[in-house]
């Protein structure tokens, strides 16, 4: 049952968006967490099992199971595309994953039992604990914060605005409450007048968040910078044929020709200022490549520039000693005026953990590992604000946009991920990797460009609002202006993480209420 209700909580996730599912998959889990037996303990091993491997961990591991699987399945999609070599990884990739993933919710669904008896405070407990191992999960072990609750939401502009003042994870906090508050239907021993109060209130939550959302952009400022026109290259190319070297040529013409194309619609007969192709587009080492380099400034608009997802490497000549997926800008000169270096690299993707312990190839095309970037930056482009670069799945790390303010880089004027979602092929990973990517602009409130190779390619403002976007794979570009960042910081974007806690502790005191037992 436990494995059959997490499985359904996916379906609020993107792209389907049916929120309600989420009401009898949390209040199921609730309920399979108050059926849970208490166990005498004695001993070390005993003490273990009572506390943490319980029936009640059971349920939540089971949960979790369900939904890592339905919701990750497309990380399957990327062992396809060698599937002579890494198909057989498939079962170990999936199922290993969410088992583990799956700890957290058994750990919740444990705590949850273990500090509390039947009843609201429970489920007020299970909420804060869910958010909590949310964050751990987007931290330890290099972290990986896919599919928070919190995303369920983004397909209402109104709903997500609430990010800007305590991120991605305090909506998660408001929805896991809300959805668990069904359970508290069943408490038969508690009166009637509460049992219906403490479901209807975190309802009322979530529609007060709704309406000031709604409130938020009414007075939504719709500005842009001056004097600049960008253009999105999504050349739609295929994984399986990216890193084929006789076919490097093709795919270079394909971005010069789409950098080059007419203009159409409103921006007819205008050329851009910049151009903007995605994570590794050139599929050859493009730092010190002087002819590439000269055939692509001849399409750089003059004083604009090129932005360029392409590996980097230093050692020159057989195996590299060190390897990069970076993000250059190419001037009109043909040059390289600027470099920024991917930092948090995706494990089994870009370099193998323990590498010197396990012999297994990365799914990267190449034998030698990526290495790590300095971290956050905030890099120069003629023209244009301060850029902070998230490459790939970097942007999926909530308060980890922007270099903080002690980094001495200035504050960024606009985000830009540039990825390569080709590996998932048309699942629902590419919608949930844009979900995410949004929400990081509501809460720096700083607009999002978003450059995919296959798709999702988009223009989103510092409210989250996709003003402009590619589908999955189309071979096209987006012409647009971009946005500026809002006028006032967001709360967010000043204090970080640091209102989870303070939420959190609210949580705590309310769940502290005499009226609750």
């Amino acid at each position: 049952m436990a494995l059959l209700l997490g499985a359904v909580s996916v379906l609020a996730l993107p792209p389907i968006h049916f929120v309600p599912a989420l009401l009898p998959a949390f209040a199921g889990l609730i309920w399979l967490i108050d059926g849970s037996q208490r166990q005498v303990t004695s001993g070390w091993r005993q003490f273990l099992r009572a506390h943490f491997l319980n029936s009640a961990f059971a349920a939540g591991w089971w949960f979790g199971l369900g939904f890592f699987i339905a919701g990750l399945y497309w990380i399957s999609f990327s062992f396809l595309v060698d599937a002579q070599q890494f198909a057989w990884m498939i079962p170990f990739a999936i199922f290993g994953l969410s088992a583990a993933f799956a700890v957290y919710i058994g750990l919740v669904s444990s705590l949850a039992f273990r500090l509390s008896k039947p009843g609201y405070r429970r489920i007020i407990y299970f909420s804060m604990l869910w958010v909590v191992f949310e964050w751990l999960r987007g931290w330890a072990f290099t972290g990986f914060p896919w599919n928070l609750i919190g995303t369920v939401w983004t397909f209402s502009d109104a709903m997500i605005q609430v990010t800007s003042l305590v991120g991605v994870m305090g909506l998660s906090l408001f929805t896991v409450l809300a959805a668990s508050s069904l359970a508290a239907l069943g408490y038969k021993d508690k009166p009637q007048r509460l049992r219906y109060q403490m479901t209807v209130v975190p309802l009322l939550i979530l529609a007060v968040i709704w309406g000031g959302g709604a409130w938020r952009l009414q007075g939504a400022e719709n500005r842009f910078v001056e004097n600049v026109q960008l253009r999105l290259v999504q050349p739609n190319i295929a994984q399986k044929d990216k890193w084929k070297s006789n076919l490097r040529g093709k795919h270079l013409n394909n971005l010069l020709a789409l950098s080059e194309a007419p203009a159409l619609g409103e921006y007819a007969g205008r050329k851009p200022t910049h151009i903007i192709w995605p994570e590794t587009a050139t599929p050859f080492f493009l730092e010190g490549n002087d002819a590439a380099l000269r055939v692509i400034a001849q399409v750089i608009p003059k004083k604009g520039a090129l932005l360029t997802g392409s590996p980097r490497r230093t050692g020159g000549g057989g195996i590299p000693a060190q390897l990069w997926n970076s993000l250059h800008v190419v001037s009109p000169e043909a040059k390289i005026s600027a470099t920024f270096d991917k930092f948090h690299l995706v494990p089994f993707g870009e370099y193998v953990p323990l590498r010197k312990y396990v012999n297994f190839a990365k799914l990267t095309a190449g034998r030698t590992d990526f290495s790590s970037g300095p971290g956050l930056s905030s890099i120069a482009v003629p023209g244009l604000p301060p850029v902070s670069p998230l490459i790939c799945y970097e942007a999926i790390f909530s308060g980890q946009a922007v270099p903080p303010p002690k980094s001495g880089h200035p504050r960024p004027g606009w985000l830009l991920n540039v990825t390569n979602d080709a590996w998932f092929g048309s699942s629902s990973g590419p919608y949930q990797h844009l979900a995410a990517a949004r929400l990081r602009a509501v809460e720096e409130g700083l607009p999002l460009v978003r450059v995919a190779n296959t798709g999702i390619s988009a223009v989103v403002d510092g409210y989250g609002r996709t003003l402009k976007k590619l589908e999955l794979n189309e071979r096209a570009v987006i012409d647009a202006k971009l946005p500026a960042a809002l006028s006032n910081s967001t709360l967010f974007s000043r204090i970080g993480s640091w209102g989870l806690p303070a939420l959190l502790l609210g949580f705590l005191l309310i769940s502290r209420m005499r009226r609750l037992d």
